[in-house]
């Protein structure tokens, strides 16, 4: 065994003479790397001595307290040649910290500009915070139990990393500064859009601050950057603010390209924000958005690869929390990506693949912060689609079907013309449309309507002079991202199951993207649906047919 190694591939952690062997004894994860480390700076009696002024490599004295010694990347590369992008269940407390800053330094031909979510929960925290400041007094605002909760993760965090004393009184003074806008809620009583913004941004503000300065207190030297400063403008739609890549673009690339003779730093920069264009105010891009965050910077610099570090193996054939034997997909497209993020896949943001199909040139992959050896996903522009038949099944629970009938507008025109603006109207967003002349079948996602009744009724109404309308809650929507050359292969599978197992399609739809072919059941069948059809197209046998069809047609 390779002590001095993670996985294969990756640098050492710690400078190495010489491998002495050490026997490592069943200790838990979070010992293992601290009990390593000090057999080998004992064995090595390493002191402060070891680096020369001005060396890449700094190593603390063995019997000094504090954080390992790493070896900062991409020694050998000028200027940041990959974005990484953890999300909040990758630095979730010290100990995931920790071992980010140990991937961060275990590729040694990266220089990586790092984007950060907030820790953990906080995101559903400082929300839960702003809700309940509207029903606090000024005076108690400070005992809310999330707000506290908020306080002790952070500080405790920035004491067991040992951050520096100025960090340290620089997260207490955020998180005072939290406190004051929650009192502000609470005597306006009003959480506006605006504010609301400002309040989530805490979390990435504090993530992105202590992890700088762990990095640095490791001998990695790195910087902090909020995404504004940076140059990433947006729209002042807040809460759901959209990139403006003309006006981010170019401040982005200055602002992250390495003058000669600066000091060379690894940029640890916050996810999920940016500045309104006319306002100035801070905005969000929307739950996810880091990732977005993380593809914009790599687009700006020109990169060929921004990696997401998730907390699985890369994008999966299925939902694992609905099937235990889902697998990693090795490759798979933009537009087969964007398909599933719409659908409800968690890997991805759904805006997240644009700047990367913006660039021209840029890939995305998706890998594990709990497996780091594990390859991950490539998402590209192209791959070849000739053995393909599924590449994963989506479930999207709890939606609405509405159907739209109308026979007085028989060889008519403006039937759907009349039935999209009514939905225009009214703001109704919609997942699926199947039509004919007369008629509309579509689903509509509950999430996105304000009173899902209230929001329905009214357009009820509105259509009752060219339609009838009629709607069913409690759907689900069953998206094969898949081969749409072989529809009728996969279809005839799909449905041959189905029937079997008497579930009915109440609606279908073949989506112009040429990627997608969405099934509406019964939302209480939905799990069992994709169940079935993972093991029909998933299946040991199905997988091994496929590899024999694959090796055949490579000998011809």
């Amino acid at each position: 065994m390779n002590l001095f190694r993670g996985s294969v591939g990756q640098a050492p952690l710690l400078r190495n003479k010489s491998r002495q062997s050490l026997k490592l004894t069943a200790v838990p994860k979070a010992l293992l790397f601290d009990k390593f480390r000090s057999s080998l700076l004992q064995s090595r009696n390493i002191n402060s001595q070891d680096s020369a002024p001005g060396s890449k490599y700094i190593c603390r004295s063995a019997s000094s307290p504090g954080p390992a010694t790493l070896i900062a990347p991409g020694c050998d590369v000028d200027q940041v040649n990959v974005v990484y992008k953890f999300g909040g269940s990758s630095v979730r407390d010290a100990e995931r910290m920790m071992e980010v800053a140990e991937i961060i330094c275990s590729f040694p031909e990266y220089l990586p500009c790092v984007v950060l979510s907030a820790m953990g929960k906080t995101t559903n925290m400082l929300l839960e915070c702003g809700d309940l400041a509207l029903q606090t007094p000024t005076e108690q605002i400070s005992q809310l139990e999330p707000l506290q909760k908020i306080r002790t993760l952070h500080l405790d965090t920035c004491k067991a990393l040992g951050v520096e004393q100025e960090v340290y009184g620089e997260v207490d003074k955020l998180l005072n500064e939290l406190g004051q806008l929650l009192i502000g809620i609470s005597i306006m009583q009003d959480l506006t859009s605006r504010a609301k913004d400002s309040l989530v941004s805490f979390g990435e503000r504090l993530s992105t601050r202590i992890f700088a300065s762990y990095l640095r207190s490791c001998g990695v030297p790195a910087r902090q950057h909020d995404a504004w400063d940076l140059g990433l403008t947006t729209t002042d739609d807040f809460s759901n603010a959209d990139v403006l890549y003309e006006e981010s673009f170019p401040r982005i690339k200055a602002a992250l390209t390495r003058q000669p003779g600066s000091p060379k730093e690894v940029p640890i920069v916050t996810g999920f924000l940016g500045r309104g264009i006319s306002t100035g105010a801070i905005t969000t891009l929307g739950r996810g958005g880091s990732d977005l965050s993380a593809t914009v910077l790599g687009a700006a610099l020109g990169l060929d690869e921004v990696q997401v570090w998730k907390d699985v193996d890369g994008v999966l054939t299925s939902d694992p929390r609905i099937v235990p034997d889902t697998r990693p997909v090795n490759t798979l497209t933009f537009e087969e990506a964007t398909e599933l993020a719409y659908f409800g896949a968690q890997v991805l943001h759904p805006q997240a693949m644009q700047p990367a199909i913006r660039s021209g040139k840029m890939n995305v992959r998706v890998k594990n912060s709990y497996n780091r050896s594990a390859p991950g996903s490539v998402i590209s522009f192209s791959r070849d689609m000739s053995d393909v038949f599924v590449t994963s099944i989506v479930l999207k629970s709890n939606v609405t079907l509405v159907d739209i009938i109308s026979t007085r507008m028989m060889g008519q025109y403006g039937f759907l013309a009349t039935v999209f603006d009514a939905f225009k109207r009214y703001r109704i967003s919609v997942d699926v449309v199947a039509t004919s002349e007369v008629s509309v079948s579509l689903t509509l996602d509950p999430k996105k309507l304000s009173d899902q009744d209230s929001d329905l009724q009214q357009l009820k109404a509105d259509l009752s002079k060219v339609a009838q309308v009629s709607y069913q809650k409690g759907d689900a929507i069953v998206s094969l991202i898949c081969n749409v050359n072989k529809t009728s292969q996969i279809l005839q599978r799909a449905f041959s199951v189905f029937s079997r197992e008497g579930i009915n399609v109440r609606m279908m739809s073949q989506g112009a993207s040429k990627t997608n072919i969405s099934l509406v059941v019964d939302g209480k069948l939905g799990q069992q649906a994709v169940q079935l059809l993972h093991a029909e197209f998933f299946s040991p046998v199905e997988l091994r047919h496929q590899e024999l069809i694959t090796s055949s047609n490579g000998k011809h």
